[in-house]
């Protein structure tokens, strides 16, 4: 029975952000997760976590300049100092809220610029975030992001990902297996899961195309929960998806699993 995890960035839009911890509590939800936690205190957080008896699941370190359209700053070359300092500030706050699993973003690559530079400075730094992070008894996970959503973005496909995460060779450093992109890059999702299941860290769902609620759309996400399962998968599935309407309202897909946990 899948574990699920409200994402507070794109689920209960419809109340300011403290609140809706509140809101995805009382709708049965035991995990939370979301993009960044910067513009609050740590202690502010964990706050809410705590009177709702919430976990955090997984949130995102810094991005670089998310609005003016940054994506990561991992394998961005002439980057690492300012990407070390944001590891030290993510693992500060994931001390503090108690999550397990921090997401690093690749970035993006312009046209023209040499892949095999940004692969290489992508590996050095995430070997030295999966350093820091094992001391924190934190694990890493990086995500394949389809290049309809985020055009240019450098890592799109899963076999890459996992390259990269042998290439690095740490034990804390795992994939964010994200249903949604893959099936837009690649598809045949119950195969790469099977195939890939021993490197994942943390799974998403979400429908195709569209990014709404996960029971319309190209995939059968009953079977791939029940493919998730048998494969002894035991983390977190964090719901990335934009509600078509209000999004207690759109939860009826959710509450068999809601209601069990």
């Amino acid at each position: 029975m899948p574990r699920l995890a409200a994402n507070l960035s794109m689920m209960y839009t419809e109340h300011a952000f403290l609140e809706r911890f509140t809101a995805a509590a009382a709708d049965g939800f035991r995990g939370v997760e979301f993009l960044f936690p910067y513009d609050f205190t740590a202690t502010e957080i964990k706050s809410r976590l705590d009177a709702h008896g919430l976990t955090q699941a997984l949130f995102n370190a810094p991005p670089g300049d998310w609005a003016a359209g940054e994506r990561g700053i991992a394998s961005l070359p002439g980057r690492e100092d300012e990407f070390r300092r944001g590891l030290d500030q993510a693992l500060e706050y994931a001390a503090v809220l108690g999550n397990r699993h921090l997401h690093v973003m690749a970035g993006l690559i312009q046209p023209g610029q040499d892949r095999a530079a940004h692969w290489e400075v992508y590996v050095k730094n995430l070997a030295l975030a999966a350093r820091m992070a094992a001391t924190a008894g934190v694990t890493v996970v990086i995500e394949p992001i389809n290049p309809r959503d985020i055009p240019g973005f450098f890592l799109n496909r899963q076999d890459d990902a996992q390259a990269i995460r042998a290439e690095v060779g740490a034990d804390n450093l795992k994939v964010q297996f994200d249903i949604y992109h893959c099936q837009i890059v690649e598809g045949d999702i119950a195969v790469k899961l099977e195939r890939d299941m021993a490197g994942i860290g943390h799974i998403q769902v979400a429908g195709v195309p569209d990014r709404h609620e996960p029971d319309l759309g190209e995939l059968n996400y009953p079977y791939l929960f029940q493919r998730i399962d048998a494969l002894g998968y035991d983390g977190w599935i964090g719901c990335e998806y934009r509600p078509r309407a209000g999004t207690s309202e759109g939860l009826g897909w959710a509450q068999p699993y809601l209601t069990h946990r």
